[in-house]
């Protein structure tokens, strides 16, 4: 992957907090919801409610499609990013517990009293793998996409970890 592209990417990652994800149900149609994410390297996390709606249609089909992008009244300030993905859950406690315990307070830090009083019994944790990313920047022209493919290196490079 282009270093450059890279670096907009994890820098796209970090400058935002929420992402919209869309999860297929079991009949056929797309369900798109708003979830807090934390990313290292290319890979992302989100947690929800392991009964859910995300997490019942996560068990039938893995593949995703996310965006990330903020609000702008300049068109041509569109920055942002599309992905296709696939949702592994988390079944490693240990790992769980430092989603919930370490990465989330980095991001959320306003969250930190209630994650740590949190039941994790109740908790899904899926981690996103990244396989096609469109990198939307339209101060290069309207409607400008760079897109690349994500290979399991470009996800955990420079990230020392795939952990979160």
């Amino acid at each position: 992957m282009d270093t450059a592209l890279r670096t907009k990417i994890l820098e796209l990652l970090d400058e935002h907090r929420i992402l919209s994800l869309a999860t297929l149900r079991p009949d056929g149609w797309p369900q798109a919801t708003t979830v807090g994410y934390v990313s290292r390297g290319l890979t992302l996390w989100f947690m929800c409610g392991k009964d859910s709606q995300k997490a019942r249609n996560l068990a039938g089909d893995s593949r995703v499609s996310l965006t990330i992008d903020r609000d702008t009244t300049d068109p041509l300030a569109i920055r942002g990013l599309s992905m296709a993905a696939r949702a592994v859950p988390v079944a490693d406690e240990a790992m769980i517990r430092e989603f919930l315990l370490v990465e989330l307070p980095k991001k959320y830090p306003e969250h930190t009293p209630m994650m740590s009083g949190l039941d994790i019994s109740g908790v899904a944790v899926f981690e996103l793998r990244p396989e096609v990313i469109s990198v939307l920047d339209y101060s290069k022209g309207f409607a400008h996409t760079d897109q690349v493919i994500v290979s399991e290196a470009d996800r955990t490079a420079g990230s020392g970890t795939t952990r979160p």
